[in-house]
């Protein structure tokens, strides 16, 4: 179970090749998600291989058991079906908000 997924958080989620579309494009099967989603794969992979997909938490709902990551298009999955990669850190400010008064 992944703890302390907020958003703005890069995740990564582990789906299955169903098949090839087209040469440079195949239909993945994503856990917990129960449409297919085709992605854009160069690569030789064959049906039934594991791929990793990353994307950015956009949402999650009240009780904490779904997030909502944006992969375009946004996919809405379980929360245990995720992997933490990268915590969000807002941008630091290099100059007050404010002139300085002298």
């Amino acid at each position: 179970m992944a703890r302390g997924i907020g958003i703005g958080d890069v995740v990564a989620i582990t789906a299955t090749v169903r098949r090839r579309v087209t040469e440079d494009r195949v239909s993945v099967s994503i856990p917990s998600y129960n449409f297919p989603h085709s992605i854009r794969d160069s690569s030789k992979v064959k049906r039934g291989q594991q791929i990793e997909l990353t994307g950015e938490v956009t949402r999650t709902d009240e009780d904490g058991r779904k997030v909502t990551i944006d992969m375009w298009p946004l996919v809405t999955i379980d929360i245990d079906k995720i992997r933490l990669v990268e915590k969000y850190r807002p941008p630091k400010r290099k100059k007050p908000l404010r002139d300085m008064v002298n």
